[in-house]
């Protein structure tokens, strides 16, 4: 074992470290100022721009010093080719990380002033969902130039590439079948953004199942059942596939109560216990209250009570308050309202023996002479 050239380490090691101490010390203060920037600016977004940038910064600044101090060491030329590679692989992901989490800011900060817990926020789904959708399809556009750019400084992977160019009839068959998914999920959701079918916080009905938008992602659409369930759903299913969108315009909806009747039901009476329902039910809008015959059969007769609320959560409790009150008010006051079953008298005698028909006296018996 040859011994070990303590000039050689020390010289390449004091440069190493200065540049650590230096790299380190600029990273703090890179830090303390995004950190005092977003203090003192609030929710501006500048700040936010520069919190967000500083992060991957003071990843980049270390990397940055110490790549000058290793063509400062006396180190083979093959070593320092190796490590200078190796560090600006990492500066070009800081960058990469630097402009993703910018467009995560702007993003965030459009969100914030833009809230959907408001009582009119139509505009506000619309521009959450607009921000979301774009603002994740730039990152991962950054992200995939970024990978792009890192592994063509590896120039086995270029040389490779080189030999695949010579069939790239057969290989772009492949990659397009194998990328279609991704590209056809981004492509969507790029459509989305501008159309916007859907937005977020729409009420929707996707296969049966009624639900809210929670989440609109870059591949998929997580649908928020009422039960608590999820629903995932890729984002071209929305673009090749129907489905109802209960808030597409505005979130006010009608809602249908139906009733089955005794044709003799009083109808005004029905009306006038609509009316003071809806009128004593805060979640009814004041927009529509109305009672109308649908059909008659036979038996009975079918009521449609329509009423009105100002989203689909206050109709489904409206709609349900109207039939519990609707039911007890004609128990309790109109009882023959109900549908009743009927039979006619004639049909039931005609099924009786003869010698058990009312109105049949017995013949008196023959006198004896």
């Amino acid at each position: 074992m040859p011994p070990i050239d303590w000039t050689l380490v020390s010289a390449t090691a004091w440069p190493l470290a200065v540049a650590l101490l230096i790299g380190f010390a600029v990273r703090r203060l890179v830090l303390l100022a995004a950190r005092r920037a977003r203090s003192r600016a609030g929710g501006r977004a500048w700040a936010l721009m520069i919190a967000a940038v500083a992060v991957p910064a003071a990843v980049a600044l270390p990397l940055f010093f110490l790549g000058l101090a290793v063509n400062a060491t006396p180190l083979p030329p093959v070593w320092i080719a190796r490590i200078q590679h190796l560090l600006g692989v990492g500066g070009l992901a800081c960058l990469t990380w630097a402009f993703m989490r910018a467009v995560g800011a702007l993003e965030a900060r459009i969100v914030a002033r833009n809230p959907v817990d408001v009582a009119d926020n139509l505009h506000a789904r619309r521009v959450q969902t607009q921000t979301r959708v774009i603002g994740r399809a730039i990152q991962v556009g950054i992200f995939l130039i970024g990978l792009s750019i890192v592994l063509m400084t590896f120039p086995a992977i270029r040389q490779v590439g080189a030999t695949l160019l010579a069939s790239a009839g057969l290989v772009g068959v492949v990659a397009g079948f194998a990328a279609k998914p991704v590209f056809g999920n981004l492509i969507a959701g790029l459509q989305i953004a501008i159309t916007q079918p859907i937005r977020l916080d729409d009420v929707v009905i996707v296969d049966g199942e009624w639900g809210r938008i929670e989440e609109i992602t870059s591949a998929y659409v997580v649908v928020a059942i009422w039960d608590q369930r999820r629903l995932v759903v890729p984002l071209q299913w929305f673009i090749e596939n129907p489905f109802q969108n209960w808030t597409r315009r505005s979130a006010e909806i009608l809602g249908p109560v139906y009733l089955w009747l005794d044709h003799g039901a009083p109808l005004e009476a029905v009306r006038a216990e609509l009316r003071r329902i809806c009128e004593s039910d805060r979640r009814w809008d004041g927009r529509v209250c109305v009672v109308h015959v649908e059909d008659i059969t036979a038996e009975a007769m079918k009521v449609r009570l329509l009423v009105s609320a100002r989203n689909s959560g206050d109709d489904y409790d409206l709609r349900a308050a109207v039939r519990e009150g609707m039911l007890e008010f004609l128990r309790r006051e109109h009882p023959q309202a109900l549908p009743r079953a009927r039979t006619t008298l004639e049909g039931a005698l005609a099924l009786r023996a003869p010698e058990d028909r009312p109105g049949r006296r017995e013949s008196p018996e023959p006198a004896s002479s």
